[in-house]
């Protein structure tokens, strides 16, 4: 059984910063968003966070090769079929209440097992206990869940609504882009990531009611000791670590070095030190009317999420 360590939650709240610090620790191997390495990788042969093309990526290879007898043997349309069906927000309810036939079921059981057998390959190849995907997709983790030979450990990493807002509004250019891929990453305008973060969130507090482990990282809380969360989620994950494994973060920094990373923010091809710092731009440059809107939009979740109080009113 592959043990796991699935980052879910909304994109732009801190999981590429995240992964690379847990993918410093011996006992992990990083692999980015697997999610997209079907077609980002395999057909549009993107860059690997190592900055080889994922075709002359030695790891990444060695992995088709282990778990596919090659990347050739990858039904690349099957897989998109299946995502189209199953790796959907609008399926969630359906996963959640446990499909156990028909086209959902099937598509979400395929998506399993080719998850599966890269996961264990590419934890075989490099010695890892766990391996860490950051695709944050809720709909992929519940199909991930399905299947008996994967060991998932679910961290659920929530970044304040207005700050994940203002980074989807941003252009941001992919380095990674080669062979007419999508040059910059999405965007989004404040209404729709305020509505879509919600959703996320909501989606994997469903799967922890599921039984599925799943443990809560706020990205304010990581920045602000980051040792601690580091240490904390491979102890979530079943792994040992103590303060002898974490020479490469301190408070202010952490140390990395190139990781094969499939996918990701471009925060995964810096070669690092990585000056950690909060990203709280947003409170001078996120409109008055988009702040408002946000915050009326995910007002529930930022109260639970203790980002407002009862009023509204901002919490440290």
């Amino acid at each position: 059984m592959t043990r796991v360590i699935f980052l879910a939650g909304l994109g732009r709240s801190g999981t590429t910063l995240l992964e690379r610090a847990l993918g410093e620790l011996a006992a992990v191997q990083p692999l980015g968003e697997v999610v997209h390495l079907w077609r980002r990788g395999i057909v549009q042969d993107e860059l690997c966070g190592c900055g080889a093309p994922f075709s002359r990526c030695e790891f990444w290879t060695g992995v088709g090769r282990h778990a596919f007898d090659g990347w050739d043997n990858v039904d690349v349309a099957r897989i998109a079929a299946a995502r189209a069906r199953a790796d959907r927000l609008r399926r969630v309810p359906q996963l959640a209440l446990g499909a156990r036939r028909g086209r959902t079921r099937r598509a979400g059981a395929l998506l399993a097992e080719h998850h599966r057998r890269l996961y264990a390959a590419a934890a075989e190849l490099s010695g890892a206990e766990a391996v860490v995907d950051s695709s944050k997709h809720p709909s992929l983790a519940f199909c991930l869940r399905e299947h008996g030979s994967i060991d998932l450990r679910v961290v659920h990493v929530v970044r304040d609504s207005r700050g994940v807002a203002h980074s989807w509004e941003k252009r941001v250019a992919r380095p990674d882009a080669r062979n007419g891929s999508q040059p910059e990453m999405t965007r989004y305008a404040a209404p729709r990531s305020a509505l879509l973060w919600s959703l996320h969130n909501t989606s994997v507090r469903a799967i922890a009611k599921l039984g599925t482990p799943v443990m809560l990282v706020r990205y304010e809380s990581f920045l602000r000791s980051p040792a601690e969360t580091v240490a904390d989620v491979a102890r979530f994950a079943g792994l040992a670590v103590d303060r002898a494994h974490l020479g490469f973060v301190s408070d202010a920094e952490i140390r990395v070095g190139p990781a094969h990373t499939c996918g990701g923010n471009p925060l995964r091809f810096d070669p690092g030190p990585l000056t950690l710092r909060a990203d709280d731009a947003w409170r001078s440059r996120l409109s008055r009317r988009d702040r408002v809107v946000v915050t009326a939009l995910s007002y529930p979740q930022l109260r639970r999420y203790g980002y407002v109080d009862a009023l509204g009113r901002a919490r440290a």
